[in-house]
C-alpha cells in the first residue's frame, strides 16, 4: 500500500536550481522517516537527505550541504527538495523512499520509481 512518487527532475545548467517533489500514500509522514538518494550512472547510490520523524532531526550528506534544502508537508504528505547552485556531479537519478518507520537509520523497504537530474550547459 505504501507508495512514493517523485516529479520536478529536468535539465538544468550549472549553477541553476530544481525543486523536487515526493508525494506519499498508504502512510503518514507524521510517522515515518522520509529521505532522497541519487544514483549517477557507475556510481553507488548515495543518500543525499533524511527526515526523522521521531525528532524532526534532518541529515545531510557533506556533499549537498549549503546547497540543497528538504522540507515536509506533512499535511499533504508530501516532501520536497530544493536544489540551488547545481553542479555537473549532481546529474543521477533521484529517489524518494522511507524505512518505513520513524528513524533515517532504519532499512529502507520502500523507493519510489525516481526522477532524472541532469546538470549540463
Amino acid at each position: 500500500q505504501v507508495q512514493l512518487m517523485e516529479s520536478g527532475g529536468g535539465l538544468v545548467q550549472p549553477g541553476g536550481s530544481l525543486r523536487l517533489s515526493c508525494r506519499a500514500s498508504g502512510f503518514s509522514l507524521y510517522y515515518y522517516a522520509i529521505g532522497w538518494f541519487r544514483q549517477a550512472p557507475g556510481k553507488e547510490r548515495e543518500g543525499v537527505v533524511c527526515i526523522n520523524a521521531s525528532d524532526g532531526v534532518t541529515y545531510y550528506a557533506d556533499s549537498v550541504k549549503g546547497r540543497f534544502t528538504f522540507s515536509k508537508d506533512t499535511s499533504g504528505n508530501t516532501v520536497y527538495l530544493q536544489m540551488n547552485n547545481l553542479k555537473p556531479e549532481d546529474t543521477a537519478l533521484y529517489y524518494c523512499a522511507t524505512p518505513p518507520g520513524a528513524s533515517c537509520q532504519e532499512p529502507y523497504d520502500f523507493w519510489g520509481q525516481g526522477t532524472q537530474v541532469t546538470v549540463s550547459s
